[in-house]
């Protein structure tokens, strides 16, 4: 028995969405500021999203732990803000949760996450390094008859591990699935997805990029395979990314530009490919790329802390900083690509979205 979504969802999900994953937002005695935590997720509705995910890597896996005490009442004031907003707009966000850990403690995220009425969850593996694929799978199944199911391909340079095609082939086969969130940062294991999803015939299984250092080209491909014997086409439809978490406004303009021409099947205009370019150098700059990753949600803070959406880049765990190098390699990417920021939307609308 698997956990039902509401049809409307499911094809908001299936036609494709622009997502970002939520950071946290915290004061500079790195406790939970709510006022800014609402001021980011009404920044992300008025930018355009079609949805937002919370509790995930962005929103930093540590708010899990019982010391800090967060991924509750972090959910519960980001559903409280979506009840608001949807209000508001006449239509739903789509709201993700993050799920970690063991089955017994995913299983405890997922029924709190559809207490708060989010519609899926995003399913980390990342505390199963080390399980075979019958066990993981299982693990998914069970995850699965408590919400509807968000697959992730999590790179393993941030705690991720490497999923053959063939898992990603039975993975396809649960039926509470209803996307896939593609981030290896690596072509050969993406098209592994791509591949087990178009090889298992199922069409209500939508497939999102993960990949901040190849977002443009992701949603911009056609990956047309050949399955008994018949050509069978996929499209990466939308983007759940923390990359999304910083700029909103330009990433939900240039996501509506990208699926324009994927849909339309025309030649895609060079400026696009320039501009896949120009996003993975500035993703460079933000996820901190030559110290390893380490200073990637420190970088998304710093963004947000410029537009004055954030008071400082405080992380829950004090060690994690801005790398060295990259604030000057954010002021680089700023300067060389104006027109994928968005300071002037933030600072016409910021005084609205940090007021009670």
């Amino acid at each position: 028995m698997t956990s039902p979504i509401d049809p409307a969802i499911r094809d908001l999900i299936l036609h494709g969405l622009a997502i970002p994953a939520c950071p946290l937002a915290l004061d500079k005695q790195r406790r939970f500021d709510p006022r800014r935590q609402r001021a980011i997720l009404r920044y992300y509705e008025a930018a355009g999203v079609g949805g937002v995910a919370v509790g995930v890597h962005t929103t930093q896996f540590a708010i899990r732990n019982p010391k800090i005490g967060l991924f509750e009442p972090v959910l519960s004031l980001a559903a409280e803000e979506f009840d608001r907003l949807d209000v508001r707009r006449g239509r739903p966000l789509v709201r993700i949760a993050g799920l970690c850990g063991d089955t017994r403690q995913a299983t405890a995220e997922a029924d709190l996450a559809g207490r708060f009425r989010y519609h899926a969850g995003l399913l980390s593996l990342a505390a199963m390094r080390d399980a075979a694929d019958d066990a993981l799978l299982a693990h998914c199944r069970a995850i699965a008859e408590a919400i509807p199911l968000v697959g992730f391909y999590l790179q393993p340079a941030v705690g991720g591990r490497v999923l053959a095609f063939e898992f990603w082939r039975r993975f396809a086969e649960i039926e509470g699935v209803v996307a896939i969130k593609i981030a290896p940062f690596d072509r050969y294991r993406t098209l592994d997805v791509v591949r087990a999803v178009a090889e298992s015939g199922r069409d209500d299984i939508a497939l999102y990029t993960g990949n901040d250092d190849h977002i443009v080209l992701d949603l911009l491909t056609t990956h047309r395979f050949h399955s008994v014997g018949k050509p069978v086409e996929r499209r990466i439809v939308g983007g759940l990314l923390g990359h999304w978490a910083v700029w909103t406004r330009r990433a939900v303009e240039l996501f509506e530009q990208c699926r324009t021409v994927a849909e339309s099947g025309a030649p895609i205009p060079p400026e696009l490919l320039q501009r896949a370019v120009e996003v993975t150098d500035s993703n460079a700059a933000l996820f901190d790329v030559t110290g390893g990753f380490a200073g990637c949600i420190p970088g998304i803070h710093e963004v947000l802390r410029r537009q004055g959406l954030l008071e400082g880049v405080w992380c829950l765990d004090p060690h994690e900083t801005l790398g060295e190098g990259q604030a000057a390699e954010i002021d680089r990417v700023c300067r060389d690509y104006p027109h994928l920021t968005d300071n002037q939307f933030v600072a016409e609308h910021l005084d609205d979205w940090l007021a009670d």
